[in-house]
């Protein structure tokens, strides 16, 4: 057998309102923790809408695992120390 074109599956990107359906968090919550640099867009719709990528979903858990004992700056702090040791 010959081997043929390769199929590209395309990233599914979330809404806000898909985002916020399958977690706990409400739309304020996703907005503000988007502008605090907590969690990524991965695009945007032409009307200007965000999208989020899968990995939103990990990080919005390990986001509700550190609020348990940890502030919002203190969380942002973790967060963007981790990603910098996983870009590595």
């Amino acid at each position: 057998m010959g081997k043929g074109p390769e199929i590209t599956i395309p990233v599914k990107l979330y809404r806000i309102g898909e985002v916020v359906r399958f977690t706990p968090f409400s739309r304020q919550t996703i907005h503000n923790y988007t502008t605090m640099g907590l969690i990524h867009e991965a695009g945007w719709t032409d009307g200007g809408h965000r999208l989020y990528d899968e990995s939103v979903f990990r990080r919005l858990a390990k986001i509700m695992e550190l609020r348990k004992g940890k502030t919002l700056t203190e969380i942002r702090k973790i967060l963007t120390e981790n990603q910098g040791m996983s870009d590595r």
